[in-house]
Parts: structure tokens; C-alpha cells; sequence
């Protein structure tokens, strides 16, 4: 069995915590909406990063809201890079699966859909 990284992003309207825990529900139900196979019991551990100007809560609360209690979750920082995309979650889980690399979804919701944009699909 491989560990596989998925990865996601989105936009936080403000830097509130219901409005941070909202996106991150939202990204993270998309994410398990993508990749069906992906069970939680299956995630060696989930890093979310936001950017400086998001501090009202850590979005791993809402990964525990979700009932993902057994997961080992990190927060972190994102490194300020000048002009890089305002009130941004974003997370990279680790999933053990014997999926490859090519069949894990990544999902990357509104505005951060520009972060890859490479990633669209028609």
C-alpha cells in the first residue's frame, strides 16, 4: 500500500470562524465527494496552512466537526509571498491506498482554482 497526497484549496469570505469553518467543510466534503474510494479511517494524517490573514480559528476544527477524530491534524502558516491569494485554506491529506497517483482528485474550489488551474476539468 502507497501513502497517495491529495490536495485542496479554497477562499474564506472574512476572517471569521464560522465563515473559516464553513470553507473548510465545504472543502473537504468535496474532496471526499471526488476521491469515493477515500475513507478516514484510511488518512495517515491531514496539514491545513492559511495565510496571515486568516486567524480567528484553526480550520482543523472543522475536520473534527466532520467526525474526524481518529485523524492526526496540523495547522500551519502559509509563507507570505507578495501577491499570492488572499484568506486561503489550504490542506494536504494522506491517504494509505492502493490507488495511483493518477486516479487521486484534488479539488481546489473558487477563487484558490486558480492556484491550478492545470488541475480544471471540462
Amino acid at each position: 500500500m502507497s501513502v497517495r497526497g491529495i490536495r485542496g484549496a479554497t477562499v474564506a469570505s472574512s476572517d471569521e470562524a464560522e465563515v473559516i469553518l464553513s470553507a473548510t467543510r465545504e472543502l473537504l466534503c468535496a474532496i471526499l465527494e471526488a476521491n469515493p474510494a477515500l475513507q478516514t479511517d484510511d488518512l495517515a494524517s491531514v496539514f491545513f496552512t492559511v495565510t496571515d490573514d486568516l486567524a480567528a480559528v484553526h480550520p482543523a476544527r472543522a475536520a473534527r466537526q466532520l467526525g474526524w477524530v481518529d485523524v492526526p491534524l496540523m495547522c500551519a502558516r502559509e509563507i507570505p509571498v507578495p501577491g499570492g491569494l488572499a484568506r486561503c485554506i489550504r490542506v494536504l491529506l494522506l491517504w494509505n491506498t492502493e490507488n495511483p497517483q493518477s486516479a487521486i482528485r484534488h479539488v481546489y474550489l473558487g477563487q484558490a482554482a486558480s492556484l491550478r488551474p492545470d488541475l480544471l476539468r471540462v
